[in-house]
């Protein structure tokens, strides 16, 4: 075999080539950290109910947690996360603070209600009022993504759910929980509104194709640089002759 490399192309197609091998490899960990968490989510929905934890308590090992939660809706202070959808029908999540038997105060989101049941006044099948327990699981603070707006408390639009940011807004800071908030979920096959969350969690996992996909354009990329060299005479395959 005869070979003659170009030097600018092989100055460009090297580091591509490693890039692309790396991007690879990348959703190959990426893939293997959202089965982790999948499998945790999962194993933590599944175990036994806690009492809500101390708002300095380490979140690291009971996030996803289902959570004792007893106590009373403050109705007259719910909030709507705008941007919401169920089934591709858009609408919002109806946020509540709950009053814990202990005093303290626990946002809890209690799920999907379309536009046509925004108005509490419509839905009042839904607002519980009196002493309740709620099936939820813990939940960090939300994070906002690079192109969600930021949460506009004076004009009722509120897009990334930050119990601090509601708390204060509510003038609840001195009895309630910043560090984390609930999320309702079914507890039956019986939809009713506001529709909570459901307990197994349905993460998209892409990786994998997307590895696969950067590994095919990588093996590409391999092809057309040895198919250039070969029609270039720069790479040939000399069969060995007999004397």
């Amino acid at each position: 075999m005869k070979f003659r490399p170009f030097l600018w192309l092989t100055i460009v197609s090297l580091p591509a080539l490693l890039v692309l091998v790396g991007l690879g490899s990348w959703q190959l960990q990426r893939l293997q950290w959202k089965n982790d968490l999948i499998s945790s989510f999962e194993a933590r929905a599944a175990a036994p109910a806690i009492a809500v934890p101390a708002a300095d308590a380490d979140l690291d090992d009971v996030e996803f947690r289902r959570l004792s939660l007893e106590g009373a809706f403050l109705h007259d202070r719910e909030i709507f996360l705008t941007g919401r959808t169920y089934e591709g029908n858009a609408g919002f999540h109806v946020v509540t603070p709950f009053k814990l038997d202990d005093g303290r105060l626990i946002l809890i989101n209690r799920g999907w209600v379309s536009e046509d049941y925004r108005d509490p006044a419509k839905r009042s099948f839904s607002q519980i009022n009196g002493k309740t327990s709620v099936a939820g699981i813990l939940r960090r603070p939300g994070v906002k993504g690079y192109f969600v707006p930021e949460n506009e408390p004076d004009n009722g639009f509120w897009f990334t759910l930050i119990p601090g940011q509601i708390n204060q807004h509510l003038g609840l800071d001195a009895v309630a929980i910043n560090a984390f908030y609930a999320d309702a979920v079914r507890t039956s096959d019986v939809v009713t509104l506001p529709i909570a969350a459901k307990t197994k969690l349905n993460l998209r996992n892409a990786h994998l194709s997307y590895a696969l996909t950067w590994y095919g354009i990588a093996l590409a990329l391999i092809g057309v640089y040895i198919a250039f060299h070969y029609q270039a005479g720069r790479l040939q395959f000399k069969r060995g002759q007999k004397d």
